[in-house]
C-alpha cells in the first residue's frame, strides 16, 4: 500500500509538472518574443526599442511584461518619443545570467545598466506597479542616470501584507516557490485567472485579447510564477527606501486610477508625492491598469511629465487630460 501510494503521489506530481511544462510552451507558442536582447551585468534582457526623440524607459509591474505597454500606450508616444519597453529579469523573456538578489536593488542596478548600455542621457523612467518600487529604488541609487520619473498606480510605501489577490505567490523559502511554480501553482493560477483579472483590472473590464496582445498568458508559466514569488516575497526592502524619498531631487508624477483596486492611491500616490520635493500627482477614473484601459489619458499625462526633465523642449501634445 505505501509504496502504490508512493508511486501514485509521484504520478501526480509528474503529471503537474508536464501540464505545467506544456502550458509554458503553449503561452510562449501564442506570445513570442518580439524584441531585441542585451546582456547585461546581472541579466540578459528582452526590449523593445521604437520611435525617436527624447527617451523614455518603462519597466512593468509584477506578473507583467513589455506587452502590458505596447499594447495601447506606446503607440501614442512614438512619433515624438524614443520609447524603450523592457521585461523585467524572470519576466517575459528576460532571464537573470547570474545567481544573486532578486529585491528591489538587484532589478533597480540592471535598469541602471540597460541605460548605461544603450548610452541613454537622463531619460524619463516609467514604472508601473512594483516597476514604480524599482524606479524609485534607482532614483535614490543611481539620480544621476535619470531626467525623471513618471509613476504609474505605483507601489511606494511598505505594507504589512500583500494585496489578497497576491497572498498566495508569498513564500520566504526559495525551493518552497520552485516546488510550487512547477507543480500547483499552474494548474490552480488557471482557475483562479478570470477572478484574478477581475480584480488587478477592475472596474475597468478586461480586455478581450490581453492574453496575447497584452502578453498575459505569459504569466502563466512556472518561470514567471517563480519570478512573481520571489518579488513579492522581498519588497519589504521598501522599508528602507521610503525614508530616502525626501532626497530625490528629480522631477517625479504619480498617476493613479481612482478605483484602483491593489494599491491604495492616498498611501501609495498622494502621501508618497506629498514626501518628495515638487513631486505632483494626479488622478483619473479607472483602476490598477490605466496603461491598458485608460491609455490616451496616461499618454497625456505621460507627456506633461516629458516635458518636465531639464533640457527637454518636447511640449505635450493635446490629448485627453489628466483629472
Amino acid at each position: 500500500m505505501v509504496k502504490s501510494g508512493a508511486l501514485a503521489g509521484a504520478g501526480i506530481i509528474g503529471g503537474l509538472i508536464a501540464f505545467s511544462s506544456l502550458s509554458a510552451r503553449s503561452a510562449e507558442h501564442r506570445v513570442p518574443p518580439e524584441g531585441r536582447f542585451l546582456d547585461v551585468d546581472g541579466a540578459r534582457l528582452h526590449y523593445i526599442d521604437i520611435g525617436s526623440g527624447p527617451v523614455i524607459v518603462m519597466i512593468h509591474g509584477l506578473t507583467g511584461q513589455l506587452r502590458n505597454f505596447t499594447y495601447a500606450l506606446t503607440e501614442r508616444l512614438v512619433s515624438d518619443y524614443r520609447v524603450i519597453v523592457v521585461d523585467r529579469p524572470g519576466s517575459g523573456y528576460s532571464t537573470y545570467n547570474r545567481v544573486g538578489g532578486r529585491g528591489l536593488d538587484a532589478q533597480a542596478a540592471i535598469i541602471g545598466h540597460l541605460i548605461k548600455a544603450l548610452k541613454l542621457d537622463q531619460p524619463l523612467l516609467v514604472g508601473h506597479s512594483l516597476g514604480g518600487a524599482i524606479a524609485l529604488t534607482l532614483a535614490t541609487k543611481r539620480p544621476e542616470l535619470l531626467g525623471g520619473l513618471a509613476l504609474v498606480a505605483p507601489l511606494t510605501q511598505p505594507m504589512d501584507d500583500a494585496p489578497d489577490i497576491f497572498l498566495p505567490l508569498v513564500n520566504p523559502s526559495p525551493v518552497r516557490r520552485a516546488i510550487i511554480a512547477r507543480t500547483l501553482a499552474v494548474p490552480l493560477g488557471k482557475v483562479k485567472r478570470k477572478r484574478t483579472l477581475e480584480t488587478v483590472f477592475g472596474p475597468d473590464p478586461v480586455p478581450a485579447d490581453f492574453g496575447e496582445r497584452g502578453g498575459g498568458f505569459l504569466a502563466s508559466r512556472p518561470s514567471a510564477i517563480y519570478a512573481a514569488s520571489t518579488e513579492i516575497s522581498n519588497v519589504g526592502d521598501l522599508a528602507e527606501i521610503a525614508p530616502l524619498y525626501r532626497d530625490i531631487a528629480l522631477p517625479v508624477g504619480i498617476l493613479f486610477g481612482r478605483g484602483d483596486r491593489i494599491l491604495d492611491p492616498e498611501l501609495h500616490g498622494a502621501k508618497t508625492a506629498a514626501t518628495i520635493p515638487g513631486a505632483r500627482y494626479e488622478a483619473i477614473d479607472g483602476g490598477h491598469m490605466i496603461p491598458l484601459t485608460a491609455p490616451d489619458a496616461t499618454a497625456s499625462w505621460l507627456r506633461r511629465q516629458a516635458g518636465r526633465v531639464p533640457g527637454n523642449s518636447m511640449a505635450a501634445l493635446p490629448q485627453e487630460t489628466a483629472r
